[in-house]
């Protein structure tokens, strides 16, 4: 089944669901509500038509701090050999989505990294702590927003973006 075809049966389905259709990235992607991820996530896994069993990757994105938060799913069917990508923007300040584990149990580790690393949380997540951070690092270090310590533990943290070479000054 081509994109448009998988966006198609979608928006059938859930028509007050999506936000935007964006067909003109590399990867075609569909922006829906916040509140219909899991619910399109169960039809594209269910649907005998589309049966997407696989979660390739699941990421947690920060596209600046004039913008939200978002999560990008890609979802593949391994039968079928078809893709689709959603996308669902959250709000800086409170950033919170249901978990898709339930569905795809490799979304564990990816919804893990993006709470670890962007502070977006996952209703329902069986274990949402962090997994990369130590669990008593402040902050979440791949926002566009983050302030890098300058110590952890009083151990100095000299290579952070505040003692970083100018690129200007650096060699081409």
């Amino acid at each position: 089944m081509q994109t448009a075809e998988i966006f198609a049966a979608i928006k059938t389905k859930f028509p007050d669901a999506i936000v935007e259709e964006n067909t003109t990235n590399r990867d075609p992607y569909l922006k829906l509500k916040p509140e219909a991820i899991l619910l399109v996530c169960r039809f594209l896994r269910t649907d005998p038509r589309l049966l997407m069993d696989y979660l390739a990757c699941l990421s947690g994105c920060d596209y600046g701090t004039s913008h939200p938060l978002a999560v990008v799913y890609h979802v593949e069917s391994i039968r079928f050999k078809h893709t689709v990508v959603l996308r669902v923007d959250l709000p800086r300040d409170h950033p919170v989505i249901e978990s898709v584990t339930l569905l795809w149990r490799g979304a564990n580790w990816h919804e893990r990294e993006a709470f670890d690393l962007y502070g977006i949380e996952f209703s329902g997540h069986p274990n949402l702590k962090r997994i990369l951070c130590a669990e008593d690092w402040v902050g979440f270090p791949l926002r566009k927003d983050y302030q890098y310590p300058t110590e952890y533990h009083g151990i100095p943290c000299p290579l952070t973006v505040h003692t970083l070479p100018d690129k200007d000054k650096q060699r081409h």
